[in-house]
């Protein structure tokens, strides 16, 4: 604990950063000139340099004084995402960088030359260090016949080996990793292939994956129904072949993200030609056995997400950001930003501990203008992301810190009163957030959707019955405002707690389309919140080491880290105290609330990340954390419940060293696996994970650079 030591914590404002966290500063976020000159002094230079930035946006006159209220609030709990910390007031040092984290692709349309236009796109937007999600089920099955090219198709999994190596050169040349997520329809032919694609060495190594989950799918699980695979036909191909299109054995109806050439009726299904029917529980098998081996791929409740999407007039969502917290249409952008709840408790650890509702509210409103004046300073390298981001002006305000806040109060991740306690988190930034989003277009006009108008279609009827019930028919013109406040699914619970607000909505129109969104916050909370818990999650562990991606290097480093909580704890309550199971004897355990991840049941999990989704208007990153002896049948009921709940994604995480080696590694697990080294000549070495090894002039733990060499880092040793 030697990296922790202040004499003088009187408060939690106080507790001194751990090297790890100021060291990660220093490599991600603190401006450095060309020629190594720092330009941010301290942290707290940074805060003046971001604050700075976001009020420029202001008019003049007002500049100064947002300037000191946007210090308050970075110095106060409210974290920017990192895009925007590194960024931003950077221009003179980073010209062609974004503060975005996250983007969507255009949709990746079925022709070779659309194929490859979005791999250049995706190539300058990775450049501009955003990351980017794409839908590949909108690429024909494999075999399928290409009139065009005389010839079968190689299937959309061939397309995306080719993503995934322009990911590969293009972070390799800029030194930070690219982060990718490849989603796809459960309903797709090729669904089998793609479940199974990333246990091939090498392969895909630059996506995250994750699986587009139909409600549809679902009942056929529990059901016992068979699942059609099936993909849309084109007017052409009816006329040329003669197809029945009304033999339901061979063709079915469905939702798909663009109509484009193929075969739509009134309500807006396109029809499909089924290429294979299986038992879903097959389907649903293959998918849980992968998951529970491989940690992929995700589970993306897509119906829901549409269901609940405040833009449910305007978009389709059918991908995700690469960590899938942001559902987002095509060319699609969220800036992010998390309140650290850490700095909100007061008198942690006592029979008076209590949060501050009231600052919280505060640094909620300041923390919405300054991710709102973010969309003037995007630096998004494509049009039609620039265009898509200021003509709805989306962001995701979130929090951080939530699991430690939770120990703070005495409380325990997952108990009745921590899933009451994140309900509430959520409802008041939510609340306080549409309050600022009224207040910022009262002053400086709504977002440009809101005041166009939309044709109401009978798929939008089909969708919102109530439309019907008020009287609109399809050809009526609406205005973007009313479909958003009245028609919207979560604006109606908004409603619900604050009907004069949702009805000045309507009348004005928001600022934004969408304010909150839980992102994992891995770096930040780190770095800047001293490693208080990620995003909605538990601490991992009070005391672990994390791997982290320096530039220049092809393996992770393992730095050690500290729990906030536990640094919390030792400055403010008891020096002596340590994690249970730690060999110094002499000192004193931590109280019983003082749980980890792994303390925590999955549905337990599920339970957290229900209570905030209720009032977060986009999606939650969040893993439930799975003891790698949690047993199969059990595992696949979390998914289940989770699908109950009414989430719209779930992740889970056990242990599989087998299959990765992750972010976040426990001393235990290290020492107790074995890592197999097959060598040139044909040898094998077995090392235990926390053993170092020298190779190619560098120093690594065996499990990282098993990694690494699984990965395709490295030749062959």
């Amino acid at each position: 604990m030697k990296s922790a030591v202040n004499l003088a914590a009187n408060t939690v404002a106080d507790i001194e950063f751990q090297t790890a966290s100021v060291d990660i500063w220093d490599a991600k976020y603190r401006l450095t000139a060309k020629n190594g000159q720092k330009i941010d002094e301290t942290i707290d230079d940074t805060y003046k340099r971001v604050a700075k930035a976001l009020a420029s946006v202001e008019v003049e006159s007002k500049r100064d004084g947002f300037y000191e209220e946007f210090l308050w609030a970075l110095r106060s709990g409210a974290i920017p995402a990192g895009r925007i910390i590194s960024n931003a007031g950077a221009r003179e040092y980073k010209p062609a960088t974004s503060t975005i984290n996250c983007t969507v692709s255009g949709t990746v349309g079925d022709s070779m030359d659309n194929i490859l236009n979005k791999v250049h796109e995706a190539g300058l937007t990775l450049k501009a260090g955003c990351g980017i999600g794409y839908e590949f089920s909108t690429l024909r099955p494999k075999g399928a016949y290409v009139t065009g090219a005389g010839a079968y198709t190689s299937g959309p999994l061939s397309f995306m080996d080719i993503y995934d190596k322009m990911c590969f050169t293009v972070s390799s040349a800029g030194g930070r990793r690219g982060a990718q997520m490849g989603t796809f329809d459960v309903g797709h032919p090729d669904i089998l292939e793609f479940i199974r694609v990333k246990r091939e060495a090498g392969r895909l190594r630059q996506f995250n994956l994750s699986l587009l989950i139909s409600d549809e799918f679902m009942q056929a699980v529990i059901n016992e129904d068979d699942w059609r695979l099936a993909f849309p036909i084109t007017q052409k191909e009816v006329d040329d072949d003669n197809l029945d299109i009304s033999d339901a054995s061979q063709f079915l109806w469905r939702e798909w993200p663009e109509a484009g050439s193929y075969v739509t009726d009134p309500q807006g299904l396109v029809l499909c030609k089924i290429y294979r029917t299986l038992p879903a529980r097959r389907v649903w098998d293959l998918i849980m056995a992968s998951t529970y081996d491989f940690a992929e791929p995700g589970f993306v409740l897509i119906d829901k997400v549409n269901e609940m999407n405040n833009n449910w007039f305007d978009e389709n969502i059918r991908a995700t950001n690469p960590c899938g917290e942001q559902p987002l249409p095509p060319y699609g952008s969220c800036l992010l930003g998390s309140v650290n709840l850490t700095r909100f408790v007061i008198d942690p650890f006592t029979d008076e501990a209590r949060f501050d509702w009231d600052a919280f509210r505060k640094v909620t409103k300041t923390f919405t203008r300054m991710l709102d004046n973010v969309v003037e300073i995007n630096g998004l390298p494509l049009p039609q992301q620039r265009n898509e981001i200021k003509r709805k002006r989306r962001h995701g305000l979130g929090f951080l810190g939530l699991g430690s806040a939770i120990t703070m109060l005495r409380m325990v991740y997952g108990d009745k009163k921590s899933v009451e306690f994140t309900e509430e988190v959520a409802r008041q930034l939510a609340l306080a957030g549409w309050e600022e989003g009224l207040k910022l277009a009262q002053e400086k006009g709504p977002a440009p959707i809101m005041n166009e108008q939309f044709e109401v279609t009978e798929e939008m009827l089909r969708k919102r019955p109530e439309m019907k019930a008020d009287g609109y028919q399809a050809g009526d013109k609406v205005a973007g405002r009313i479909l958003h406040a009245r028609y919207s699914r979560y604006m109606q619970r908004i409603a619900a707690e604050d009907p004069e607000l949702v009805d000045a909505l309507a009348d004005i129109g928001a600022r934004f389309t969408h304010h909150s969104s839980i992102a994992p916050t891995g770096t930040i909370s780190l770095s800047l919140a001293n490693n208080a818990s990620n995003g909605i999650e538990p601490s991992f562990a009070h005391h672990y080491f994390r791997n982290v991606i320096r530039q220049g290097r092809k393996t992770k480093d393992k730095v050690a880290v500290y729990s906030f909580e536990l640094l919390a704890y030792r400055e403010l309550v008891n020096k002596a105290a340590i994690p249970a199971g730690m060999p110094d004897e002499e000192v004193e355990n931590l109280p019983d609330y003082f749980v980890t991840a792994e303390d925590i049941s999955p549905t337990a999990h599920v339970d957290i990340q229900a209570a905030a989704q209720k009032w977060i208007d986009s999606s939650i990153s969040k893993t439930a954390h799975v003891p790698t002896d949690y047993p199969y049948e059990d595992f696949k009921n979390v998914y289940l419940y989770a699908y109950e709940q009414g989430l719209k994604g779930c992740t889970t995480f056990r242990f599989n060293p087998e299959a990765f080696q992750g972010v976040l590694v426990k001393e235990k697990d290290l020492k107790n696996t074995v890592y197999t080294f097959r060598l040139a000549d044909g040898s094998t070495v077995d090392v235990k994970g926390d053993e170092e090894i020298e190779y190619d002039g560098e120093v690594h733990t065996a499990a990282n650079l098993f990694d690494a060499l699984k990965e395709g880092y490295y030749g062959k040793l």
